[in-house]
């Protein structure tokens, strides 16, 4: 990961005992704890429902927590502070531009309605355009553009005002994948080449990988972990986590070490002769992807296993396939819930 230029001004977000509940009574979220350091990129991760937009719009100011809760900008409780008192960027999946404006006139927006002087305005708006290669766009009006078009005009929008936090809520959804692939890598460089605070929405595990600094993965409006990416994949501190961060097989059979229950990752077993195997497999099915080939294995249990391989040799349906899970990052989510890492 490219490291982070954190300029001398950043803004830490703090969140205390943040709770939301709506009118009608949905608990959206629990009472939540969180510290994000200024400067940084933190990713709310979870499935639809987990309460991970409505978080951010806590941050925002479009929301308000229960009675008790606090939202804390370097220390400074802004929980009553409306979204335009707050200084924050937010660029929505849905681009949420002015499709009667030009690209410049969009990007110029926030910056009149602060009334900055107009000099100031045509220079930010310039070095945006420029940061974010539509320079040639400039005379164009939104609805002439493409989807990842549209979505740099909103990325120059947001960060033109100088925000002190910027929050992007699942900004690269309706993009195809190729598009999000070649945005998702401009972001994560543009956060780095700022150094700004950002929060990040998503429920794609690779895009929070690729872009989270730490990784917030929620479920039923509660925190499950926090962590670098590399923590959350390799040391999930329960069940859901393991389940929805990649792909998890559990295999019912005792090791060499004794354990009731493999668990691992695809990519962490090899295929070896059959008196060095932990359990034996039936290929249902061989997917190969270039790089690697993936397997559908009928093992032992009653899922299927799934298997990444190296391997060069073609594998035929029907083929029995022995396979040995390296003993270094085999997983136990149980003794991990004992020993009270599980939240």
């Amino acid at each position: 990961m490219t490291p982070r230029e954190t300029p001398p001004e950043t803004t830490a977000v703090t969140l205390r005992a943040c709770a939301k509940t709506f009118p009608d009574g949905t608990r959206a979220l629990r009472p939540i704890d969180l510290e994000v350091t200024g400067g940084e990129t933190v990713v709310f991760l979870g499935p639809s429902g987990c309460g991970k937009t409505t978080l951010l719009r806590l941050i925002a100011g479009l929301e308000r927590p229960d009675p008790g809760g606090r939202v804390l900008f370097n220390g400074e409780d802004v929980t009553a502070r409306p979204i335009e008192k707050r200084n924050v960027g937010m660029v929505f999946q849905s681009y949420a531009l002015f499709p009667n404006m030009t690209v410049r006139d969009n990007i110029a927006y926030g910056l009149k309605v602060r009334r900055v002087a107009r000099a100031e305005i045509d220079a930010r708006v310039t070095e945006m355009m420029d940061m974010m290669h539509i320079g040639d766009l400039a005379a164009r009006r939104v609805d002439q553009l493409s989807g990842g078009q549209r979505q740099r005009v909103a990325l120059a929008r947001a960060i033109a005002v100088r925000p002190r936090v910027l929050l992007l809520d699942e900004p690269l959804t309706a993009l195809d994948a190729l598009l999000r692939e070649r945005l998702r890598v401009e972001i994560d460089g543009l956060l780095r080449r700022l150094g700004i605070t950002a929060i990040y929405v998503t429920h794609d595990q690779a895009e929070a990988m690729a872009l989270g600094d730490r990784i917030v993965v929620m479920s039923h409006g509660a925190i499950a972990q926090i962590g670098p990416p590399r923590e959350i994949y390799h040391r999930p501190v329960n069940a859901f986590v393991a389940d929805f961060i990649g792909t998890i097989n559990r295999v019912p059979c005792a090791g060499s070490d004794g354990d009731p229950e493999l668990v691992f990752r695809p990519e962490d077993a090899d295929i070896v002769a059959p008196h060095e195997a932990d359990f034996s497999g039936t290929v249902t099915a061989a997917f190969f992807l270039g790089d690697r080939t993936r397997l559908i294995l009928a093992g032992p249990g009653e899922t299927p296993v799934v298997l990444d391989t190296r391997e060069r040799t073609a594998f035929d349906h029907g083929q029995s396939v022995a396979v040995r899970v390296r003993p270094d990052v085999r997983m136990d989510l149980a003794a991990m819930a004992e020993a009270g890492t599980a939240p």
